[in-house]
């Protein structure tokens, strides 16, 4: 019950509901699965993470739009991505074209845009602009 409590407090209205119960469904059939991000008529809402050992679910706020989009900026900058190329939040780096060293690049114009300083461990774990984006929100939100 809490679950279901949770969902409508992240997602109010009935369809999206739906959307997200059946999204966790099919979470629940994919084992090796870990974290997703729902998008819905092309607005992203939560980032969904599924534990497989206890299945259990947390739904936790995605990064603001904003927060995004200039990501999105940033990575097309770094990358000298022609304005043509179409970057989103699912984007990943490796299928951008980023090596290791045009992440690590990435990431140090995330650090000057955002006023924020990322970990090693942290940096590591970035492989798509939704979880930098998520990150910063992150970090963001500790500085305050």
């Amino acid at each position: 019950m809490f679950l279901l409590q949770e969902v409508e407090r992240q997602f109010p209205t009935p369809a999206l509901i739906c959307v997200v119960l059946l999204f966790m469904q099919a979470l629940n059939c994919v084992s090796n699965l870990k974290t997703s991000s729902l998008s819905f008529k092309g607005i992203s809402f939560s980032s969904i993470r599924l534990n497989p050992a206890t299945r259990r679910l947390s739904i936790t706020c995605a990064a603001k739009p904003e927060t995004v989009s200039k990501v999105c900026d940033i990575v097309k900058k770094q990358l000298a991505l022609s304005v043509e190329t179409e970057v989103c939040g699912e984007s990943k780096f490796v299928a951008l074209g980023a090596d290791s060293l045009d992440t690590v690049e990435i990431v140090m114009g995330l650090e000057e845009e955002f006023g924020i300083s990322v970990e090693e461990d942290s940096a590591q774990s970035i492989t798509t602009v939704q979880d930098a984006a998520d990150l910063i929100e992150e970090l963001i939100s500790k500085k305050a």
